[in-house]
């Protein structure tokens, strides 16, 4: 299988720059520097907040093309680059030609002397996804389309405990309307639990240790998240069950401008949870190469380790990045066995978006035993 996740259209133009004769490159050097610093506000100084709107487009197989415009808020808080950390807030609007559309909106902000730190994404789409089925073993030939309406918001509003500990609560609402299974409505493997459509909506508590100078490129540091929700009838919700997550982020500088990352995530749904709220293996973050729920099931667990030179030594703009991942899901614990895990690798290339910012453009190609998978995403994949 091949597909492309492909968000930034400014790339192109880099990439068409770099590949220009050398006498070129000589010629035009001064006049893409200015453009760029225009485009990225980089004549802005390091303490300002930075607002960039950039048009995007995608394709993949169940979409077709995609045309879209994305923007990224960066700010530090009061300004203040030596006591509060980098703060992010994006969002993306999308249209295909298959007449989907949706807004994306996510946050990671960190107030004055992050006495608070919110976490969120948002998502109203009109979407399609493909169905491969629940379990390890499900196969990859002719997934079903699903096609629907849905809408989700998760926050997480934590407060600091102490120096890098921070807790709070919680909340999740999803809800999916108009589902579709197929081509016109008919499914070619056996409908999951909540094909029909559902709401439901979560609370539950978190707990985070973070001390990440910057969420987007970090080179030394550790973010370490635990979560549960619950959702209930009495909140609201169609089905009832509970969701217990772990995310822990690890990151050592070892020489200049390289960076060894490694990171852990696991899920855990108990209860009776519809299909798009099990737990997913595959994304454009974690086991890239496998489409994002290419496996799904009560569990989930995965593994990966990141290496980066940002940039290479050669270059003061180009990095690059190798990475290794393995995954697996199960419908509970002791189901799970050596032969069910999944692997997942690549590597990619990277282009220093915001040098005040320490951010960078990454170019992955992941690869996994069903094909290829490509993305291009502003900030580093974890």
């Amino acid at each position: 299988m091949l597909y492309f996740d492909i968000r930034i259209l400014l790339f192109l133009s880099i990439f068409a720059f770099f590949h220009q004769p050398a006498t070129a490159q000589s010629d035009s050097t001064n006049r893409w520097s200015r453009l760029l610093e225009r485009l990225l506000q980089e004549d802005k100084p390091a303490n300002k907040p930075r607002l960039i709107v950039y048009p995007t487009f995608a394709f993949s197989p169940e979409t077709n093309l995609e045309i879209g415009a994305a923007a990224a808020f960066l700010y530090h808080a009061k300004n203040d680059v030596i006591r509060n950390r980098l703060c992010e807030v994006t969002a993306f609007a999308f249209v295909t030609l298959r007449s989907q559309y949706g807004l994306w909106i996510d946050n990671a902000i960190y107030t004055d002397r992050d006495r608070w730190l919110l976490l969120g994404k948002t998502r109203l789409q009109r979407f399609p996804l493909l169905y491969y089925g629940i379990g390890s073993d499900v196969a990859p030939n002719e997934p079903d389309v699903v096609d629907g309406f849905g809408a989700q918001l998760r926050h997480r509003i934590f407060h600091q405990v102490k120096g890098n500990f921070f807790a709070g609560p919680q909340f999740d609402f999803q809800s999916l309307w108009q589902v579709q299974f197929g081509k016109n409505g008919i499914a070619s493997r056996p409908l999951p639990l909540g094909s029909g459509g559902s709401t439901n909506f979560g609370l539950g508590l978190g707990i985070a240790y973070d001390n990440r100078p910057n969420a987007l490129n970090t080179r030394n540091g550790l973010f370490a998240e635990l979560g549960w929700l619950r959702y209930d009838a009495a909140l609201g919700s169609d089905f009832e069950f509970d969701n217990f997550n772990a995310d822990i982020r690890w990151y050592k500088s070892y020489l200049p401008k390289q960076v060894l990352a490694a990171q852990f995530v696991g899920n855990i749904v108990s209860g009776t949870a519809p299909f798009n709220q099990l737990s997913l293996l595959g994304s454009e973050t974690i086991m890239r190469g496998y489409y994002n729920g290419r496996y799904r099931d009560q569990h989930s667990y995965a593994l990966q380790i990141e290496y980066r030179w940002l940039p290479l030594p050669f270059s003061k703009r180009i990095g690059a990045t190798t990475f290794l991942g393995t995954g697996v899901v199960a419908p509970h614990l002791s189901a799970l066995n050596t032969s069910s895990f999944r692997l997942a690798g690549g590597a990619g290339l990277r282009f220093l978006l915001f040098p005040k910012k320490d951010i960078f453009l990454r170019f992955d190609l992941g690869v996994t035993r069903e094909g290829l998978g490509f993305y291009i995403f502003s900030g580093e994949a974890f």
